[in-house]
C-alpha cells in the first residue's frame, strides 16, 4: 500500500491488512510519524510524538505477527492519546506552562486498554490550557489550525485530536468532552466524533467537574469509532463512576440500519441562533433520514433554560480546580482562563449547590421528548470555523471568557450524560464542514452509532479531504 493511500485508510482496513500479513506495522507507524514530522508545523496537531517508543512497539507487534501470537484487535494500528489525558512515561502537560515537566507513571483506563489491544501510540495532541475552551490555542503549545484553512480554528477542547484526524495523522484519536469539546472539533474539522454515555468509558483520574466529561473516539469513518469504542469502554475499578456491563457489539451490528426509528429534528433547540449557512446544511442533512425509513418530525423541545446555569458551573469548575494556581502562575496562563476563574470565585457555596439541583432537574425536561423520539438532530455548533486568535466570531456577541454561546447545542447533553456524536453534513459555500449532531436515549450508544453508519452510507464524505497538499 503507498504513502498516499496510508494517509486516509481507516483503521478497518488496516487491521485487516495486518492480520493477512500485506501491511507490516512497522510501515504504517513510519509512514505515520513520517506524515506528523512533514505536516504538524503546518497545523500543530501534536504537542509530543513519542517516534521512538511507537517504532519500537510496532517493531514488537511485526515480531508478533510472525511467530503466530494472539493479536488484539488493534494490533498495528496508530493512536493518539489528548495531552489532557495521563500516559505512563510520556509528559501530560495539559496545555499549561503549570504542567510543562510532568510525567505520569500511570496510563488511566482507556490508554491500557488501547495499548492492551495491539494498538501503538504516536504522540500526544493538543488542547487548550486545562481544556477550559471550545477553540484550539495555549499558552504553552500555541495555536492549532484547521486542516480545511489553517487561518480558522479547529475548536476545541479536543483541538489536535480534530485536527489530526483530518490531516490523516493517523487514522485514531481520543478525545474527551465536558461540554461538547469531542463534537465541536468533529464539526469544526469535518470528522466523526462520538461523545459516549456517560460512564461508557472509565477514565482515571475522575474529572471534577460533577458527571460531565465523557471520553470517546475522534475518527474518519464511523466503524473507526466503533471499533475504538469497543476496546475503550466497559467497566473499570479506577473509575467508581463508570458504567457496569460490557459494551455491545459497536462493530458487528453497525450495519444493521434505522428503519422504523422516530426522529426529531430542532433547527435551533428552541430559539438559539444559528448562522443561515449553518442551518441550510443541517436542515438538509437531516431529512437525509427520510430517505433512511425513519419518521423525522420537527420539533420545538421545550427543554429548560440552561445558559445561566452552564456559566455558573463552567466557571465555578474552573475556580474550584484551578484558583490554588493564580497566585504564582496568573501571568503565564490564558488571560481568558483567569477571567473564567474569578468569575467562578464570585458564585458562594450555596449558590454553586443550588445550580447542581437545576442541573440534575434538567433531565426532567429533556426526558420526555426521548421517551417519544429515539433520536434528536441538531446542529453541532451554531457557526463554521471562524479565524484563529478569536474566542468568538466577530459577529456574536463578545466576552473576557464567555464561548457558549456558538456552542449551546452541545452542553446540554453533557447534563443529562446522552449519547451524542457529529457526523460531517456538508460545507459552507467558502468550503468549511459543517456538523450535524445526532443524540440518542442514556445508554443507546449503538444506536447512535447505528443512525451514524446509515447517514454515512447515504452521504459519504471520506472521499473529501483537506487541501493540505
Amino acid at each position: 500500500m503507498s504513502e498516499a493511500d496510508l494517509r486516509y485508510a481507516p483503521a478497518t482496513q488496516l487491521a485487516a491488512l495486518i492480520r493477512a500479513k500485506k501491511l507490516s506495522p512497522v510501515e504504517l507507524t513510519r509512514a505515520v510519524l513520517e506524515r506528523i514530522e512533514r505536516l504538524n508545523p503546518v497545523v500543530n496537531a501534536f504537542c509530543t510524538v513519542t517516534a521512538d517508543a511507537a517504532l519500537d512497539a510496532a517493531r514488537a507487534a511485526e515480531q508478533a505477527i510472525m511467530r503466530g501470537e494472539p493479536l488484539g484487535p488493534l494490533h498495528g494500528i496508530p493512536f493518539s492519546i489528548k495531552d489532557l489525558h495521563f500516559t505512563r512515561g510520556v509528559r501530560t502537560m495539559s496545555g499549561s506552562f503549570i504542567f510543562a515537566d510532568r510525567v505520569p507513571d500511570v496510563d488511566p483506563p482507556f490508554v491500557r486498554r488501547l495499548k492492551d489491544a495491539g494498538g501503538i501510540m504516536v504522540g500526544k495532541t493538543t488542547t487548550p490550557e486545562f481544556g477550559w475552551k471550545a477553540i484550539g490555542d495555549s499558552p504553552l503549545t500555541g495555536i492549532t489550525r484547521n486542516p480545511w484553512n489553517t487561518a480558522v480554528t479547529t475548536g476545541g477542547s479536543s483541538a489536535g485530536a480534530g485536527a489530526a484526524a483530518a490531516a490523516g495523522l493517523g487514522p485514531l484519536h481520543q478525545g474527551s468532552d465536558g461540554a461538547g469539546s469531542i463534537r465541536i472539533p468533529s464539526g469544526f474539522c469535518g470528522i466523526y466524533g462520538l461523545k459516549p454515555t456517560y460512564g461508557r468509558v472509565p477514565t482515571w483520574p475522575v474529572s471534577n467537574t460533577d458527571y460531565t466529561s465523557h471520553v470517546g473516539p475522534m475518527t474518519r469513518t464511523v466503524a473507526d469509532a466503533a471499533l475504538m469504542l469497543s476496546v475503550i469502554a466497559g467497566p473499570d475499578e479506577w473509575d467508581r463512576t463508570s458504567l457496569e456491563g460490557a459494551p455491545q457489539d459497536y462493530v458487528g451490528a453497525l450495519a444493521r440500519g434505522v428503519g422504523g426509528l422516530r426522529v426529531a429534528f430542532s433547527p435551533d433547540l428552541g430559539g438559539l441562533a444559528v448562522d443561515a449557512e449553518v442551518a441550510t446544511v443541517v436542515r438538509e442533512a437531516a431529512h437525509v433520514f427520510d430517505g433512511l425509513g425513519c419518521v423525522v418530525e420537527e420539533v420545538k423541545p421545550g427543554f429548560a433554560d440552561s445558559h445561566d446555569l452552564i456559566r455558573c458551573m463552567w466557571s465555578a469548575h474552573e475556580a474550584g480546580i484551578y484558583a490554588q494556581y493564580l497566585p504564582r502562575w496568573r501571568d503565564r496562563m490564558d488571560p481568558g482562563l483567569v477571567a473564567c476563574i474569578e468569575d467562578g470565585l464570585r458564585y458562594s457555596m450555596v449558590e454553586y449547590v443550588e445550580a447542581r439541583g437545576r442541573k440534575f432537574a434538567f433531565w426532567d425536561s429533556v426526558r420526555p421528548l426521548f421517551e417519544k423520539y429515539d433520536l434528536l438532530l441538531t446542529p453541532t455548533i451554531s457557526v463554521a470555523a471562524f479565524p484563529v486568535g478569536r474566542l468568538n466570531p466577530a459577529d456574536w456577541p463578545q466576552h473576557p471568557w464567555d464561548w457558549l454561546g456558538w456552542a449551546s447545542f452541545s452542553y446540554p447533553f453533557n447534563f443529562t450524560g446522552q449519547p451524542a456524536a457529529s457526523v460531517p453534513a456538508g460545507f459552507t459555500p467558502a468550503g468549511l464542514p459543517v456538523g450535524l449532531q445526532i443524540v440518542g436515549r442514556r445508554f443507546a450508544d449503538l444506536t447512535v452509532l447505528q443512525a451514524s453508519a446509515a447517514f454515512e452510507a447515504a452521504r459519504p464524505w471520506g472521499g473529501r479531504r483537506p487541501p493540505l497538499e
